[in-house]
């Protein structure tokens, strides 16, 4: 069996990262008949379990948790979705502690397991959900620290908007290059990649709203609210 292909969706609180990532492991199983799977967030776990958010010297751990439950979802599977990273822990680790101890050895874990990054975008209504949520005023500075350790550690990432459906339809599109070259049972994903790509306009040098995932005008485009 091939390496397996890992995809994280990262992003700030109440942004859909679970939905999306459970939804885009179903789509991608049935686009492609590879074994897929998601893994969930340990961090809410955690949480769950202990009654209140971690502590300082406890993130560390935690984000090593969660590379470990990626590892054993890689070892059977080859496609796998990942509901946050390392870097999601390093970026509250800032934000939250101001402590930066995390940001070098998160990001090294995230690039060893990771292949593409995908940054939901702001664009969702914010809810409350338990302890790990602060409000929707924290969701801004983390989209910020995310790009910005993104871009620092050379990390590949596309950011993917629209809600529902929609946002599935554009985590796809972020996907699908990435399978050009792998040999898949079903095609589903490789013929809606040759059909965008025959539909596709050439760049022009500047791209104000661009939406081709590949392009690395893409990774820089700001959600509009």
């Amino acid at each position: 069996m091939a390496e397996a292909l890992v995809i994280a969706v990262l992003g700030a609180e109440s942004t859909g990262k679970t939905a999306l990532a459970e939804a885009l492991a179903t789509r991608l199983a049935e686009e492609t008949g590879l074994q897929c799977t998601w893994v969930d967030e340990w961090l809410r776990r955690w949480c769950e379990c202990a009654g209140r958010t971690p502590r300082r010297h406890e993130q560390r751990d935690i984000a090593r948790e969660q590379h470990a439950r990626i590892a054993t979802a890689r070892a059977s599977h080859e496609l796998v979705v990942c509901d946050t990273s390392a870097l999601m822990t390093a970026v509250y680790s800032r934000i939250v502690f101001g402590d930066d101890s995390l940001d070098s050895p998160a990001a090294a874990l995230h690039k060893a397991d990771v292949s593409l990054s995908l940054l939901t975008a702001l664009d969702l209504p914010w809810v409350s959900d338990g302890l790990q949520r602060d409000g929707a005023h924290v969701r801004e500075p983390v989209d910020t620290a995310l790009r910005d350790t993104l871009q620092r550690h050379s990390l590949p990432w596309v950011l993917v908007g629209g809600s529902g459906t929609a946002r599935v339809e554009a985590a796809l599109d972020a996907v699908a290059p990435l399978l050009r070259k792998r040999a898949t049972p079903r095609q589903g994903l490789l013929t809606r990649l040759q059909q965008r790509d025959a539909a596709a306009p050439v760049w022009p040098w500047v791209c104000e709203k661009c939406d081709v995932p590949e392009c690395e005008h893409a990774q820089l485009r700001r959600p509009r609210n």
